[in-house]
């Protein structure tokens, strides 16, 4: 069930690692934190990856919906199917949708299972996981005063076709999926985003996540700030990335960011 460091649990259904501060006694923020679907692919493995050891606070891991424990029947071979023949509506908005839709319940049962006092909350994400830590700050339903967010999908149209011409694929819109990236557009959105947000992306990520990125520092203005990463492309950690891992020297370089900006914009 844990370790000394590290606490494993299921809060409202959600699977997550849970690693405490220094004096877990205290009062402290807490922050959360959603995974990529790439490298590292699951709450051990971003808890890894992004471990904030220097932070003086709770650090929480989510595990995605159609992931891990909650990878669709048939596993892999399954999400791929079903990601092959439409990513945005099988699986980019169900698992957004349902990440955020879970986070409240997720986040009072987390706080009674391991007796956390009220205080300040942060989110962070990395790929599709920024697109959820976003969703969640958009929506207002817990009070967020900070969000990290690396290798962000800040708007979700480019972000398929970065998939397209990885997986050399042509994704055919229709109406319905234009109005499901048309919604995840937090460019378009970003008068909903009431906190301070960092976005880290790599320098040798797709335009289609730096270019977004950028756009949404932009318009966010003073309330953000944008780093890009030497050398860095999109994954966080190296293939398979579901297991905890030694911390690569991009994501170290990540994980100073956001111990940073959680110090500075999340007050116990």
């Amino acid at each position: 069930m844990q370790t000394s460091a590290q606490i494993q649990g299921v809060a409202a259904g959600v699977p997550f690692v849970a690693l405490p501060p220094a004096d877990a006694s205290a009062a402290a923020p807490l922050v959360v934190t959603w995974h990529l679907m790439d490298a590292p692919r699951s709450e051990a493995a971003m808890a890894a990856a992004l471990p904030m050891a220097g932070l003086r606070a709770w650090r929480v891991y989510f595990g995605l919906p159609m992931s891990g424990a909650r990878m669709p029947e048939g596993g892999f071979d399954e999400f791929f199917r079903l990601a092959s023949a439409d990513y945005v509506l099988n699986v980019a908005e169900p698992v957004t949708a349902q990440a955020a839709d879970e986070f409240p319940a997720a986040l009072t049962e987390l706080r009674s299972q391991l007796s956390l006092a009220e205080g300040p909350v942060g989110v962070a994400g990395g790929s599709a996981g920024a697109t959820i830590a976003l969703e969640v700050l958009a929506r207002s339903e817990v009070s967020i005063d900070a969000a990290a967010l690396v290798s962000p999908v800040t708007q979700l149209a480019p972000a398929v076709a970065a998939n397209e011409r990885r997986f050399g694929v042509t994704y055919e819109w229709s109406e319905r999926s234009r109005a499901v990236a048309g919604n995840y557009d937090f460019v378009r959105r970003c008068g909903e985003l009431d906190a301070n947000v960092l976005l880290v992306v790599g320098e040798h990520d797709d335009i289609a996540f730096r270019e977004p990125a950028a756009a949404l520092h932009e318009v966010l203005g003073e309330r953000s700030r944008l780093v890009t990463v030497p050398g860095m492309e999109h994954a966080l950690a190296e293939e398979p990335g579901l297991d905890a891992a030694p911390q690569t020297p991009h994501a170290a370089v990540v994980d100073a960011e956001f111990t940073a900006w959680f110090a500075r914009h999340l007050r116990a």
